[in-house]
């Protein structure tokens, strides 16, 4: 069932019963015992993948940074000169601001304060830093001063960090605060762009940030297993796959 879970994401029940030959009562019983290892998080009808401990901002810039740093030219070829863009805190986002194209014209709003420095220094890029409360593990700003400043703007591209990814569920936090700046950006946004490795996809998180029909696109790295390319292209997202 744990290489299934890799593999896919999210199982369920009766069709791990009827693969094993087994009850659905003794299915039942299985995930409850890997859920309280924390192996799985169980949800109506089945379970899907845990999200892995978030490390600090700061340990996680160098954490599989030439992928972190494909992703972002990724991104970038996807954003349009003159738009206006949120650009969440989160190191793969640091890595798109790092490689903003020049003298795009672009509007670089964010909650991070090493993202609107990094944007700041492309040329052609205005930056806007909302305020709030800041918290080092994150690497950005939140709370009600961030989210009154963010619900006062219009954006036409938002990038939020995602913990996790599920096809059917969406976009997940793991933390309420962020979460509530998170959903704000996307009903604020004309479109939405998520950046995910492929250990987030398949997962949930504790949060909901947004549903599957309120992500455009899609960035994700190459190699991703084609079942979950599908079941994101069927839930009507773009999905951009990056080229080895």
């Amino acid at each position: 069932m744990l290489d299934l879970l890799r593999e896919h994401g999210r199982v369920s029940s009766s069709d791990l019963a009827a693969r094993f030959g087994v009850s659905e009562d003794s299915i039942r019983r299985d995930l409850r015992e890997l859920a309280s290892r924390g192996l799985c998080k169980r949800v109506y009808g089945g379970a899907v993948r845990t999200t892995s401990e978030a490390l600090r901002f700061d340990q996680r810039i160098q954490h599989e940074a030439p992928d972190k740093a494909g992703l972002a030219w990724g991104v970038c070829a996807l954003l349009q000169p003159g738009s206006t863009v949120f650009l969440d805190a989160g190191t793969t986002n640091l890595a798109v601001a790092q490689r903003l194209p020049e003298h795009a014209d672009l509007t670089i709003v964010t909650n991070s304060p090493q993202i609107a420095i990094a944007a700041g220094e492309r040329g052609g890029v205005q930056v806007q830093l909302i305020g709030g409360v800041f918290s080092p593990g994150a690497g950005g700003v939140r709370g009600a001063e961030a989210l009154s400043q963010l619900q006062r703007l219009r954006l036409d591209v938002c990038l939020p960090g995602a913990c996790a990814l599920d096809p059917l569920t969406g976009v997940w936090a793991t933390d309420a605060e962020e979460a509530a700046l998170k959903r704000a950006m996307v009903a604020i946004s004309s479109r939405v762009i998520v950046v995910a490795s492929p250990e987030k996809l398949g997962t949930e998180g504790s949060y909901h940030v947004a549903a599957p029909s309120e992500v455009d696109d899609l960035v994700i790295a190459a190699g991703t297993a084609q079942a979950h390319l599908q079941a994101f292209a069927d839930a009507g997202i773009r999905v951009h796959e990056l080229t080895r």
